[in-house]
């Protein structure tokens, strides 16, 4: 064995994945949190990674051979005071990934406000289908795998890049420590109130990161989007691969190296369009344009190390999703309920338009937390309405300890939309409503109290 290595927030969906790796390169590995649930914790059982809860300095006896820091962990945390009043050797996350695994490998880094966990989930299996092997870093855990982290057996390595702040005592993105040589960026929008003041604060991270792409590295970029193109011309050493998807008439003015056709409106059938090369047709399972372009970007990282459209076309086939990304929870009395990540009003919208493209011959219906730190500090509070004006109706739980009243979401929506502060009593409201032919989409970047089973139950016993 490697030596012994103990995980604050080895819960997180990042640290989870730093924990099945070492478990994998021979470490002993064990760690603590303060919410242990599934999917992950599930995962790491299966690992036979010891899990404790909470944050006591008990858990750091005897001392580990180092202690990995998670980024939720802030000073006055006992376990965090204890290491360093102890003297133990600590690390981050993504430096302690970056060291150990990242070091003499092919990275295929996944960034961007949005759809980073499905796009890398995608590109991670267009490999895998292309006999590639790929090691794997991602947010969350791919259907096609059923585990969000593995080494692999090849030089190739996908990692979702985060631009959350690394820990507390490294304030810089995470993904500054990857050193990918194919970047994506998804998109590029304002997020994370709680660490950036503005956009151009968040773009400056992104910069950092471009500025690690060697020359003859590929950043792969959506076509339009301003906020990247600003960044881009902050300066850019490396070969660029632009995308663009949507309908004919809808393409950019630009011709993008990529294209998708949508076939239907849904985004379900498509074509993959790649410079002179014969388009390919994808028919999958996937619905919305954000979708689509998901697939894209995955399929031009992709022919960077050799995938042919083709190929790639064949993998997004047989895509089978990533859990709590649009994922079908089941179908009870004729009435769908789906679990979305969605957090961010841009996230929200695109989610309940791809729903609402797909159709089912009932109403759409969205219960949303706004869990987020940005979220809860009310910065995308002047958004919120309009995001859900695809949606025939919205329920909102405005969770404890939230800065402000969502009062005024309510009042300028442009669908029905009802205000809860009680879970059960939006169980309740919703199952009520829900009829057979309805789809029910939750979206929250936390576990919702539940929320997802007990509907379920509800709409099971009604």
């Amino acid at each position: 064995m490697k030596g012994h290595i103990h995980i604050l927030g080895i819960c997180g969906t990042f640290m989870g994945g730093i924990a099945l790796l070492a478990r994998e390169l021979g470490y002993t590995v064990s760690g603590s949190d303060a919410n242990v649930y599934p999917p992950m914790s599930t995962q790491l059982e299966a690992a036979g990674i010891g899990l404790m809860e909470g944050y006591s300095p008990e858990h750091l006896q005897p001392a580990p051979d180092c202690v990995v820091v998670g980024n939720a962990m802030t000073r006055g945390n006992p376990a965090v005071e204890y290491v360093l009043n102890s003297g133990m050797a600590y690390t981050s996350g993504p430096q302690w990934l970056a060291e150990n695994l990242l070091r003499d490998k092919w990275v295929l880094a996944v960034s961007g406000t949005h759809g980073k966990t499905t796009t890398s989930s995608m590109l991670a299996w267009i490999l895998e289908y292309a006999g590639m092997s790929p090691g794997f870093l991602i947010g969350g855990v791919p259907a096609n795998f059923g585990l969000s982290a593995r080494g692999g057996e090849s030089d190739f390595f996908v990692v979702e890049a985060d631009e959350y702040d690394t820990a507390f005592f490294d304030k810089r993105s995470k993904f500054v420590h990857y050193r990918p040589r194919t970047l994506t960026i998804n998109n590029l929008e304002f997020d994370h109130a709680d660490i950036f003041d503005d956009l151009a604060a968040i773009q400056r991270q992104f910069h950092h990161l471009v500025r690690c792409v060697p020359g003859d590295g590929l950043i792969v970029y959506p076509e339009g989007v301003v906020a990247i193109e600003q960044m881009l011309e902050m300066g850019c050493w490396s070969a660029r691969s632009s995308f663009a998807a949507g309908t004919a008439s809808e393409q950019s003015a630009e011709v993008p190296q990529w294209r998708a056709d949508l076939l239907v409106e849904d985004g379900s059938q498509f074509l993959i369009r790649c410079g002179d090369d014969a388009p390919v047709e994808i028919s999958w399972s996937y619905c919305g344009l954000h979708n689509v372009e998901n697939a894209l970007a995955a399929a031009a990282a992709a022919r960077h190390v050799g995938v042919p459209p083709k190929v790639a076309a064949q993998a997004l086939a047989e895509f089978k999703g990533v859990k709590r990304r649009l994922e079908l929870l089941g179908c009870v009395r004729g009435i769908s309920v789906y679990d979305d990540f969605a957090h961010h009003p841009t996230a929200i919208e695109m989610t309940l338009q791809g729903l609402r493209a797909r159709g089912s011959g009932g109403r759409l219906i969205a219960m949303i937390e706004p869990r987020s730190n940005t979220m809860r500090m009310g910065e995308h509070r002047e958004k919120l309405a309009a995001a859900t004006a695809a949606a025939d109706e919205v329920f909102w739980f405005q969770p404890p300890g939230m800065d402000w009243s969502m009062d005024g979401v309510i009042e300028s929506s442009s669908v029905p939309a009802t205000l809860c502060i009680e879970v059960d009593q939006l169980v309740q409201q919703v199952a009520a409503s829900a009829r057979p032919g309805d789809q029910v989409v939750i979206m929250s970047n936390g576990s919702f109290s539940g929320v997802h089973q007990k509907l379920i139950a509800q709409l099971s016993s009604s």
